[in-house]
């Protein structure tokens, strides 16, 4: 039969059985077991070989669907900041397609720092149209991993070190996602919180801080988003694979959270057949046969859930029902993607997206420090700025490992600047420089360090301002997936180079790019410092609208900027704790992650969680609780009157935090509970109500092993950041 004439018979069979499935959509929507009976029918016409093949790969990102029955592959693509270029069919080289280019997102590091739930589900409703057009049916991401240390080579790609701001942004950005008729995946499930030994490393951890640090999120993602694909971890935890782990999956993910999607493992997370089939995996990728080992002729077929698998079955090892479930959670998810009978189109690269894009970065970019108002910038004046900086013209949405992306175009700072500032005269060099991106190796800068240094010192003792583009990039040891940091310091000599400058010109202000917090040493001899982290295709032109004051500030750190290492929670208990002894690692810090430590230890730090300064002036007064006891079924409302005093527009963002006083277990001197970014002209006044439930007060009670409310008194603090209380009020809870 001709390929043509097999091509129109597989289309043919996948109407029929979307007219099929369309027909049966009443048993599959009315409930559980109306929907069991759906399932059931269309699983009984699978042989084993055909069922077998549908729970692992087929190619680097796809797993085979039935055409005999017209039931349709599964295609999946690299997210969480873009869909990624098209890969070869079976290997990691790109597949050199044309009309594969994107729309470049920030970085869900700068989406955290937004605290704004709205911009997290048109953020998600664009790239889930981006991987529609695509015609993708799962986008691999977002990524809710905590924050634990600022070395993890992966944390922008996550949401912070805040369970909470974490939890709250992902579900509106699953909604958008799966609008499209496209599954988002949430990784990686679970305590995947470094780079280093991450194939293998043995993660021990505490039973409060997995459920009240590392888990909510992912229970947020579940219940709340309602997400139909989870990724595993490549680690394990309590001696087991987290890709195929009896207590994360099979008892809190399908059990405990009832979760009746599909999970995928990381590529190459497999290491077991038999622990494969039994503890909850669904569909095994990878990147060679048995993952991440070796490839031979028809290598899929030896994957741990292939042939191996079908042969304990025959043989009574394993019973068919358990494939048989994993074949109808993958049918659930099909229906819910390809054969959604209400699946959009998809759209790529519209002005829409990239006005998403471009708001994100705006509103996710922190003013960090602002002395003599240094920002923003007078774009009308005829000055001269010395723009230095690799990454000031650097391309950051390459390299990174698997979120690297294809945009369509990338606006770089320097691009941003000279448009914006077209009065200026905008001069530019490199300063300092690192080598090419490459995955998996660090390559050596090809520049002269010293002939970088001296051209930087001469510009900018000719120029009336200096904006320095530094921070890290998407190397290998950078931000980057497959290794992490190996310093807190910024790297190839910034640090060294900053003091020169500032000696050179005291008018100096510096942009940091990045998704990790930096040594800052050099902060006492800049006048401004922003955070502006990875911006995707609208980088520079966002950059240049806070820097020019088109745009006023106004993000709040997701995460805590120890001023040095060893006051990272993580980093203080020594090497068992960070990075382990590369088979074993203990979490020793327990719940006292991030801000919780430095609070509850009073350790300052260089700059606090919530932190993030603006343009204008905002007054909070008038706070107070509608009452000063409750009962634990009793929600709370905290209200409080809000005023803009400045000159400008802007936004400021009211944090509530949560303190038990006198605790009969371990607590944090206080956790983020609430928070509300409200958005104000000038002279504009507002009064706020900020609502708490039940979970506000809840710890994880190890015995009881339930999240509990602990009577007595409690403080509840009022704040725009962690460690800038404006009230603190003090209740009971009977």
């Amino acid at each position: 039969m001709a390929l043509n004439e097999l091509q129109n018979k597989q289309i043919r069979m996948n109407k029929i059985w979307t007219v099929i499935f369309g027909l049966l959509l009443p048993f599959f929507t009315i409930g559980q077991e109306k929907s069991t009976v759906f399932l059931d029918s269309v699983l009984a016409q699978l042989s084993l070989d055909e069922k077998i093949a549908m729970v692992h790969a087929q190619s680097k990102f796809s797993s085979p669907g039935v055409a005999r029955l017209g039931i349709p592959e599964i295609w999946m693509s690299d997210g969480p900041h873009g869909v990624r270029a098209e890969i070869e069919w079976d290997s990691w080289k790109y597949a050199g397609w044309t009309n594969d280019s994107i729309t470049a997102f920030p970085a869900l590091t700068c989406l955290a720092a937004t605290f704004n739930q709205e911009l997290s589900y048109q953020y998600g409703r664009a790239i889930g149209e981006e991987a529609r057009y695509r015609k993708k049916d799962i986008l691999l991401g977002p990524g809710v991993n905590i924050y634990r240390t600022p070395l993890n080579g992966r944390n922008f790609e996550y949401m912070g070190e805040d369970p909470y701001l974490a939890s709250q942004l992902v579900v509106p950005y699953i909604k958008g996602v799966q609008e499209n008729g496209v599954a988002a995946c949430v990784k990686h499930y679970a305590l995947n919180n470094q780079e280093l030994w991450r194939g293998h490393i043995n993660v021990n951890v505490g039973d409060r801080a997995l459920h009240e640090i590392y888990l909510p999120a992912f229970k947020a993602a579940v219940v709340e988003g309602q997400v139909w694909s989870i990724m595993g971890a490549y680690n394990q935890f309590r001696g087991q694979h987290c890709c195929h782990h009896q207590l994360l999956l099979n008892e809190i993910l399908k059990k405990d959270w009832a979760f009746d999607g599909v999970v995928v493992t990381d590529w190459g997370g497999a290491h077991d057949t038999e622990e494969a089939a039994l503890y909850g995996l669904d569909i095994e990728m990878g990147t060679g046969t048995n993952g991440l080992t070796y490839s031979e002729t028809n290598a899929y077929d030896n994957y741990y859930l292939a042939s191996a698998f079908k042969e304990k079955i025959i043989k009574g090892e394993i019973k068919e029902s358990v494939l048989d479930d994993k074949v109808k959670r993958i049918l659930r998810l099909i229906y819910r993607t390809s054969l959604s009978e209400n699946r959009p189109l998809g759209r790529v690269n519209t002005k829409d997206h990239h006005e998403v894009a471009r708001k994100v970065a705006q509103e996710g970019i922190v003013l960090m420090k602002n002395d003599d108002n240094f920002f923003p910038l007078d774009a009308t004046r005829p000055i001269t700025i010395a723009v230095i900086g690799e990454n000031a013209t650097r391309a950051m949405t390459k390299g990174g490992g698997s979120s690297e992306l294809k945009p369509q175009f990338e606006i770089s700072p320097l691009e941003g600047i000279q448009k914006r500032f077209k009065n200026a005269t905008v001069v530019h060099t490199l300063g300092y420089g690192s080598g090419p991106a490459a995955y998996g190796k660090e390559v050596p800068s090809p520049y002269n360090a010293d002939s970088l240094k001296k051209e930087a010192i001469h510009l900018a003792e000719k120029a009336d301002v200096v904006l320095f583009f530094g921070g890290l990039n998407k190397n290998h040891f950078q931000d980057c997936e497959g290794g992490d940091r190996l310093e807190y310091q910024l790297p190839f000599g910034q640090s060294a180079l900053l003091r020169e400058l500032s000696k050179a010109n005291s008018n100096l202000g510096v942009v940091l790019v990045s998704g990790n917090a930096v040594e800052t040493p050099w902060l006492g001899d800049v006048k401004g410092l922003i955070q502006a982290w990875y911006l995707g295709s609208m980088s520079g032109t966002a950059m240049a609208d806070v820097i020019a004051g088109d745009i006023n500030p106004s993000g709040k750190l997701p995460f805590s900027f120890p001023k040095k290492l060893t006051d990272n929670a993580a980093h203080s208990f020594g090497a068992m704790s960070y990075p382990g002894d590369s088979i074993n690692q203990e979490y020793k810090e327990g719940i006292l992650v991030g801000y919780r430590w430095h609070d509850t230890k009073n350790i300052e730090p260089a700059f606090a969680f919530g932190h993030g300064l603006s343009y204008t002036q905002f007054e909070v007064d008038q706070i107070k609780v509608d009452k000063t006891k409750y009962s634990k079924k009793e929600p709370m409302s905290i209200s409080f009157h809000i005023k803009n005093t400045g000159l400008v527009a802007g936004a400021e963002v009211v944090q509530i935090y949560i303190g038990k006083h006198k605790s009969a277990v371990e607590r944090a001197t206080k956790e983020l509970k609430g928070y509300k970014k409200i958005h104000l002209n000038k002279g504009e006044e507002q009064k706020v109500n900020i609502h708490l439930n039940t979970d506000s007060f809840t710890y994880y009670d190890v015995k009881t092993k339930s999240m509990e409310v602990e009577k007595g008194a409690y403080w509840v603090y009022v704040g725009n950041a962690s460690n800038h209380i404006f009230k603190k009020i003090k209740i009971t809870i009977d």
